[in-house]
């Protein structure tokens, strides 16, 4: 675990999404997802900040990410974010929800995380 005044190297995305969408994932191909809202686990050693405004919607983005296609997607709005020292997936592993879609956002995941992305538990269907 990181000190307390370790600077922060992981971001969590709170996003709802308004609607039912179908989501093209790279090579996970078509994503389903249920309207709702769901959280997603990040991290960036170095860029931090520039890495959640790119998320946020502040920088011109061509889709790189799995969670880019997400956001990219009508009626998908972030409504907060917030900033750990603690590695990506002790976050995400500490993060409550399901799995709405294996590999979103693990495919370089060495720790045994199915998913960088989970639905909150009593999200909308």
């Amino acid at each position: 675990m990181s000190s307390p005044t370790s600077p922060p190297v992981t971001y969590r995305l709170f996003i709802h999404l308004s609607a039912p969408a179908g989501v093209r994932v790279g090579r996970l191909g078509v994503v389903h997802l249920a309207a709702g809202d769901y959280i997603y686990t990040g991290s960036a050693r170095r860029g931090l900040s520039a890495r959640v405004l790119r998320h946020m919607g502040y920088a011109p983005r061509t889709p790189r990410w799995h969670i880019d296609f997400l956001l990219k997607t009508p009626g998908a709005r972030v409504e907060r974010v917030d900033l750990h020292p603690d590695p990506e997936c002790v976050v995400n592993q500490a993060t409550p929800g399901t799995v709405p879609a294996p590999g979103f956002g693990a495919s370089d995941c060495t720790a045994g995380c199915i998913s960088h992305l989970k639905r909150c538990a009593g999200a909308s269907a």
